[in-house]
C-alpha cells in the first residue's frame, strides 16, 4: 500500500495511525467514536481520518481515509467516515491554516472537568502550562449542524487546547506529535484535579504571576511534541507495531 502514497502523505499516514494507537494505548479511547485528523501537506485541503467502525487499536496506516474539507471520501474504503465527527474538525482546519492536526477525546476525566462550571483549575504544573492558551466552546447537542462551525472557530481562536462544555476535550498542533502531548497534558491536568477534588481538602491555586510565567517560559523553550514523539514510537514499536500496515 505505501507505494500508492507520496512519501509526505505515507509519513503523516504512519504517525496518525501511531497516534491513534497510543490513544487506545492510554486508554482515551471511546469504543470506535472520537476522531484525530491530519490535514495532507499541499492545496488540495485534504485530510486523513480513522473509518467509522474500527476500534483505534486496529488503525493502520493504509487504512486511514482521504476526505475533502466537505468530507467527501477520496480514497476507497468499505468504511463510512462519521459526518458528525467531520463537522468539528473541518471548523477548526478551515479556520485555523496553522493546524496540521486536531485531537478530540471523550474519557472521563476530560468530559467530569468539562462539566464543571468552573472548568480546569490552576492547580497543578499541568495545568499551568495549558491556562495561557485554553479556550471553551458550550455544549450545542450532537455536533451536526454547520452553523456551530463558526462559533467553534471563534471560541478556539489562536488557542492549543478547547474544553468542550459537557461534552470533552480537543487540541490542536501544527503536527500529530504537536497535538498529542497537547492532549496528554491536558488529560493529565483533568486527571489530577478529579483525584485532587476527591481528596475533599482545600485545593491551592497557582497565582496567577506564576502562571504568566509559566507562558515566557514556555514562549522561550517551547513545548514541541517532536521530542518525545521518537520515544513514543519506539515504545509502539515494542508493544503494537502494526500501525505501520
Amino acid at each position: 500500500m505505501k507505494e500508492q502514497f507520496s512519501p509526505e502523505e505515507w509519513a503523516l499516514r504512519v504517525d496518525l495511525a501511531a497516534c491513534y494507537r497510543l490513544i487506545a494505548l492510554h486508554g482515551w479511547s471511546d469504543l470506535v467514536f472520537t476522531h484525530v485528523s491530519a490535514r495532507i501537506p499541499g492545496p488540495e485541503h485534504h485530510f486523513l481520518i480513522n473509518p467509522y467502525g474500527l476500534m483505534f487499536d486496529e488503525i493502520t496506516a493504509s487504512s486511514l481515509i482521504k476526505v475533502d474539507q466537505d468530507c467527501n471520501k477520496l480514497s476507497d474504503s468499505p468504511y463510512a467516515v462519521n459526518p458528525a465527527g467531520f463537522i468539528i474538525h473541518s471548523a477548526i482546519h478551515a479556520g485555523r491554516a496553522d493546524v496540521g492536526c486536531v485531537l478530540h477525546t471523550h474519557t472521563r476525566a476530560g468530559v467530569a472537568v468539562s462539566a464543571q462550571k468552573d472548568g480546569l483549575l490552576p492547580i497543578s504544573q499541568q495545568s499551568t502550562i495549558i491556562m495561557g492558551s485554553l479556550a471553551y466552546h458550550d455544549y450545542e447537542g450532537v455536533a451536526v449542524r454547520e452553523e456551530e462551525k463558526a462559533r467553534l472557530q471563534d471560541d478556539l481562536g489562536r488557542k492549543s487546547f478547547l474544553i468542550l462544555r459537557n461534552h470533552g476535550l480537543l487540541t490542536v498542533g501544527a503536527s500529530v506529535a504537536d497535538a498529542f502531548l497537547a492532549m496528554y497534558t491536558l488529560e493529565s491536568a483533568c486527571q489530577i484535579q478529579l483525584a485532587a477534588q476527591a481528596g475533599g481538602g482545600e485545593l491551592i491555586h497557582v497565582p496567577q504571576t506564576i502562571i504568566d510565567g509559566v507562558r515566557q517560559a514556555l514562549k522561550v523553550q517551547g513545548s514541541s511534541g517532536a521530542f518525545v514523539w521518537p520515544a513514543l514510537l519506539r515504545k509502539l514499536e515494542r508493544v503494537d507495531p502494526g500501525y505501520k500496515a
